[in-house]
């Protein structure tokens, strides 16, 4: 029988995010939303649907080879899992997301220490623990089944909860008075899959492929023509990836360039090459830069 790696993917809010990713990594999963395995359309690769927070569990286990997680339910589950890679993505964005201390509005907490004593309500329960104790902060830290940012002031004195852009904290009229953790999503794996010669090279290839396509997300590439003689002035504008490629075009007097560029300069650049006096300028869209 042919090997096969077992591949976790979380399952709930990350879940369309994956998904879209290994789209454009290369990879198809078809989720129809009563199995917990999808099909992928790679045969040495099986999938299973898990909860982010039990990801290290199973694959420290060995339940699966390798998952995607956040490093938070990583470190919230005090298991040694190795990272395999950095994959910055998110439900919403392509940012890290936070673990914010909140209060409401209008309480009068300021800092960490001000809470001494009181009730914090949160899904990251061992974490939160380990911060107020770092700062030498008393406090009665409950799990949280979800909601948590509706509990303040009835049913706890502050939170602590995950945020990409705080919006839903502000608009419960909660304020963010410290970061208890940074996280980003990560390919982990079993010491015993990185140790399989077979599993370790499939587990390299989803990495390299995943993170392509997580680096072509803030980039894009440009083609344009200049004539030889104001090929400097049309250089001197690009910020560049590497060297451009420039490419001798039929006519001897005129060149091609194509370069990659970060998407968010694209708008201040273009105008620039264009009074530099390049011609022709076309932006596509990256599915993966691999470096």
């Amino acid at each position: 029988m042919a090997s096969k790696l077992r591949l976790g993917i979380p399952k709930g809010s990350l879940q369309d995010a994956t998904i879209a990713l290994f789209k454009r990594a290369g990879w198809s999963i078809y989720a129809d939303g009563r199995s917990y395995f999808p099909s992928i359309d790679d045969p040495d690769i099986e999938c299973m649907l898990i909860r982010a927070q039990e990801m290290a569990r199973y694959v420290d286990h060995g339940v699966l080879d390798a998952g995607l997680t956040g490093i938070d339910w990583v470190v919230e589950s005090g298991l040694d899992v190795p990272s395999v890679t950095t994959l910055t993505y998110a439900k919403q964005s392509h940012r890290k997301v936070r673990w914010v201390l909140a209060v409401p509005e209008g309480s009068g907490y300021e800092k960490a220490e001000d809470l001494e004593g009181k009730i914090i309500a949160t899904e990251l329960v061992e974490t939160s623990k380990r911060y107020f104790a770092s700062k030498g902060v008393s406090v009665k830290v409950e799990f949280s089944w979800g909601a948590t940012e509706v509990k303040p002031p009835m049913l706890a004195d502050a939170i602590v909860e995950v945020t990409e852009t705080g919006s839903s904290l502000k608009a419960n009229h909660l304020k963010i008075i410290d970061t208890v953790m940074e996280s980003e999503t990560r390919l982990i794996a079993s010491k015993a899959a990185l140790a399989d010669p077979w599993k370790r090279q499939k587990i390299d290839q989803i990495a390299l492929m995943l993170r392509g396509a997580i680096d072509a997300q803030s980039q894009i590439g440009l083609m344009l023509n200049v004539k030889r003689g104001d090929l400097a002035g049309v250089l001197a504008v690009l910020p560049a990836l590497n060297s451009p490629t420039i490419s001798q075009l039929s006519d001897s007097e005129w060149v091609a360039v194509n370069t990659i560029l970060e998407e968010r300069v694209a708008r201040d650049v273009i105008p620039r090459l264009k009074a530099a006096r390049a011609a022709g300028i076309v932006e596509y869209p990256l599915n993966k830069v691999v470096l």
